[in-house]
């Protein structure tokens, strides 16, 4: 078959009910006859199924490695991405910006985390290049951003860092809500200082005290408190501080698709948010089984893995009208903050399989 073409169906028929003309020597006895050809059909139906099903749809996929990535680990090591015939190719990109422009730049398919601001304002500057096929909530109870202190630094509450040395997590978005949230605890630029800092090194600079305090996420912070080098001093606060309510889905990032590859490539595109809608099922329902995926995936030691609280998952199919709401809120109110530079509609960026 390296030929390339498909077995005459005719010519196999034939030579099954009249396999003598196969052999020179006639004298042969019919069992050889008869194990050859069924070999050869077999053969045959093998090479036939077995073509298709091994040929899997690469998708390249920006990762953050992040606790909020978890999705994308869950779907690959579960073998999510495999029953859909996906080979996800991981590209390893640190923070917004990188994966922006890598979707800019049709470098990537899909951003396993893309904070829903830098999405946002992506899609103001190029329309449809970052499609939400699921959005993260984080609150109170689903945490993931959140102030950290340093030990030995008495702090009560966020007025308290007024004068103090902060890092915060890289990119545009995240270092507007922490001074949005600094700001709401009547705290102005200039009574602090802010710098941006690798999330790889969060950890390591509050160990050494470079700082004394952060805005950080998960799970830095837990490690920073399973090693006593720091405690939180408040987290859950984009939806304290900018919804107006503890409680409320701060939907601050998400998974999302570029349009390109959602045109171009519709149906495998719907089934990488199938393998995802799957991985998403798991978290949810059994976030002690998921946690297991933060291992070597993320900046997870195993002995914080037990204790990383999980933020919530929604696929954009499952959204409420409420939920569509709280996300517009917070997207409004980066607007209004100068983080975003006109309005956008939100629901025009998400895309339910």
């Amino acid at each position: 078959m390296s030929n390339g073409h498909k077995p005459c169906m005719k010519w196999i028929k034939w030579n099954a009910t009249n396999p003598k003309h196969l052999f020179k020597d006639g004298r042969q006895e019919m069992g050889m006859h008869k194990r050859s050809v069924v070999g050869l059909l077999s053969g045959f139906a093998i090479a036939l199924a077995v073509g298709p099903a091994a040929a899997q749809d690469k998708v390249r996929v920006g990762v953050f490695p992040v606790s909020s990535t978890l999705p994308y680990f869950v779907a690959l090591e579960k073998g999510y991405f495999k029953e859909q015939q996906i080979d996800a190719e991981m590209v390893r990109l640190i923070g917004g910006p990188p994966n922006v422009a890598a979707m800019i730049g049709n470098q990537i398919d899909a951003s396993a985390v893309l904070v829903t601001i830098e999405g946002m304002n992506a899609n103001i500057k190029k329309p449809g290049v970052a499609m939400y096929i699921s959005i993260n909530s984080q609150n109170q109870k689903y945490q993931m951003e959140q102030f950290v202190v340093r030990k030995g630094l008495a702090a009560k509450s966020l007025a308290d860092l007024k004068g103090k040395k902060i890092m915060s997590a890289p990119g545009p978005a995240n270092v507007s809500m922490a001074k949005a949230a600094l700001a709401a605890a009547g705290l102005k630029d200039g009574d602090y200082t802010l710098d941006q800092l690798d999330m790889g090194q969060h950890v390591n600079a509050m160990t050494a005290g470079t700082f004394d305090a952060g805005y950080t996420l998960e799970p830095n912070a837990s490690t920073m408190r399973q090693l006593g080098v720091a405690t939180t001093l408040e987290a859950g606060v984009i939806a304290k501080y900018i919804l107006g309510d503890p409680n409320a889905n701060a939907f601050v990032g998400g998974a999302a698709l570029t349009s390109d590859f959602i045109n171009k490539r519709p149906d495998v595109a719907r089934r990488f948010a199938l393998a995802w809608g799957k991985a998403v099922d798991l978290i949810n329902n059994n976030p002690a089984e998921a946690r297991k995926h933060l291992l070597k995936n993320t900046f997870t030691p195993p002995d914080v893995v037990e204790t990383v609280p999980m933020i919530r998952y929604f696929m954009a199919k499952d959204l409420t009208a409420k939920d569509k709401a709280d996300y517009q809120k917070f997207i409004d109110f980066s607007v209004q903050s100068g983080t975003l530079e006109k309005p956008i509609d939100v629901t025009r960026y998400l895309k339910a399989f």
